[in-house]
Formats: structure tokens, sequence, C-alpha cells
């Protein structure tokens, strides 16, 4: 176990350099750059001098000199560099004020697409080709269509039409008023996670119905072990071991999900600040977010790795 851990942990380092060049060399070829940006918000205020600008920022450097100094100043410094528009703070300040945001939107999302999933995906294995079973698989069919950012824009719009009301959209730190706090997040959270319950509940029933085929559950009804039993003792954690996979998976998806929705919503976190620095062309924010969310699902993933022979003790790594 300790060789498989400390592989994987040395494999982390070269997937985020080659993730990082990609994001830096692909954020560079859309059209237009951060002085752009600048001439568009300026435009009231004259001409820029751009070649000035330009000497400034560093962008009169070849694309990999402009890396390498980024890089350097993580590995040597510790440090993600300055915006590009002149931000008061630093991009490592703005980061840890907003990473508390994105992730409890993330986490609330992933729990509560679960807590939807894992007991509709079991009471419908169980009840096969019934009337709950084709209503649920209906639903999670419904769910998986339905793109995050079209509901976000009904959840807005529909209530303010028809009962003059809409979802908070002042942000209330936990810390402050954890009530208001939760009641703030748990509509994007509920937006955020209707996709994953949706595909986590059809991969939780076909897992289970899978495992109640096996011998060793045809057994334990004819030793007259009850329902509950059957599942909880037998069945579950074996139907579980490719949903805990899934959902490795969908935390890329969740954290995508997190820049539109926190955009929606209004809310102060990572993804509406990486939306915001892809719009102003503000390189090195851009590269540190994305280096920060690479960060958290190569991490999660090890995790969920590690978690296998907790589910299935013939699991083992070497």
């Amino acid at each position: 176990m300790r060789a498989y851990v400390i592989r994987r942990i040395l494999l982390i380092f070269p997937t985020l350099f080659i993730l990082t060049t990609i994001v830096f060399l692909t954020v560079r070829m859309i059209p237009g750059d951060a002085i752009d940006a600048m001439e568009l918000r300026m435009m009231d205020q004259g001409e820029i001098d751009r070649e000035a600008i330009e000497r400034m920022l560093g962008l009169d450097q070849p694309v990999h000199v402009q890396y390498w100094r980024w890089m350097s100043g993580i590995l040597l410094h510790g440090t993600f560099g300055e915006s590009m528009h002149w931000d008061t703070s630093t991009i490592e300040q703005r980061i840890l004020s907003r990473m508390p945001v994105t992730f409890q939107l993330g986490g609330m999302a992933i729990g509560i697409g679960l807590l939807i999933a894992m007991p509709v995906g079991i009471y419908s294995a169980m009840r096969q080709d019934t009337a709950a079973d084709y209503a649920g698989r209906s639903i999670a069919i419904i769910g998986i269509a339905t793109p995050n950012f079209w509901l976000g824009m009904m959840v807005m719009i529909y209530p303010a039409i028809w009962f003059d009301w809409s979802p908070p959209m002042e942000y209330v730190p936990f810390t402050e008023d954890p009530w208001a706090n939760i009641g703030i997040l748990i509509i994007p959270s509920l937006v955020l996670g209707t996709g994953m319950a949706a595909s986590t509940m059809r991969l939780t029933r076909t897992m289970m119905l899978e495992s109640l085929r096996q011998d060793y559950v045809r057994t334990a009804w004819s030793k007259g072990l009850s329902e509950r039993v059957i599942i909880t003792r037998h069945v579950l954690k074996n139907a579980l071991i490719p949903v805990v996979t899934a959902i490795g998976m969908q935390l890329p998806i969740v954290i995508g999900g997190s820049v539109i929705v926190e955009s929606i919503f209004n809310l102060p976190g990572l993804g509406s600040y990486a939306l915001n620095a892809l719009s102003a062309r503000d390189y090195p924010v851009i590269a540190a977010v994305n280096l920060v969310f690479a960060t958290v699902v190569i991490s999660s993933n090890l995790l969920i790795d590690l978690f296998y022979p907790f589910l299935d003790p013939r699991v083992r790594y070497s």
C-alpha cells in the first residue's frame, strides 16, 4: 500500500506539469489578449500605451519565458504571480478567500446528489420493472438530459414571474450566519447536483441488479435472511465500487458546473473568479485556478482509490 501511494503521489507532479503547460498555452490562443480587454474597458479614457503595458506585464517575452517565470514563482516562492488587472490583493489571497465557497457548493451538490441517487437507485433495483422503477428511470433520464445552466436560469426566472420570489443573491459567509449561508447555497447545490444524482442513480440501479443475481445473494435468500440484511451486508458494498469510481469521475463535471452556477447565483467562488479572468484574459489567474482545480481532482481520485479496500477486502495494492 505504501509503495502504491508513493507512486501515485509522484505521478501527480508530471500530470500537473503537463496540464499547466496545456492551459498556459491554450489560453493564449484565444482571440484577443489582456491588453485588448483593457482597451475595451478603458475606451472612454483614450488610447493606452500598448507596448509599455506589455513590457510591464511581461507579455513582450516569449511564451516559454513567461511560463518559466510563472512556474518558478510557484516552486521557489509559493506565489501564483500578480493579476494583470492591478488587483489590490494577490492571486493566492483571492483564491483562498473564494475557495470555501466553491468547496462548500461542490460538497453540498455531491451530498444532495448521493442522498437522492442512492435510495432511489437501490429501491428501483429491488422493485425492478414496477411503476416506481419506471418513474425513477424516467426522471433520471430527464435529469441527465437537462443542462445545469438551463435549470439554473429556469430557477431564477419562473419563480420570480409566478410567485414574485427569487433565490437570495447576496452571499453570507458560513462563519457569520450558518443558516443563512446554507439557505443561499441549497438551491445552487440542487441545480448542480441534479445531473450527478441522475447518472449515479442509474449506475447504482445497474450495479445493484448485477449483485442481486450473484450466487451468494441467492444463498442468503435461501437461508431466510431479511431483505434489509441482504442489501446492507451482502449487496451494497459490492455494488458501490463502480459507483464510487463514477463519483470520482464526476468531480471535474461538478467543478466545471460550478463556474456557470456561481455566475448565475452571484456566488463569490473560484468558478466565477475563473470566468471573469477568462473574459479579461487574465492569464496568471486562469492558470492558477486551473492548477487548484486539477490538484483537487487528482487528490480526490487518489483518496477514492485508497477507499476501495474498505469496500472490498479482496482489493490489494502493491
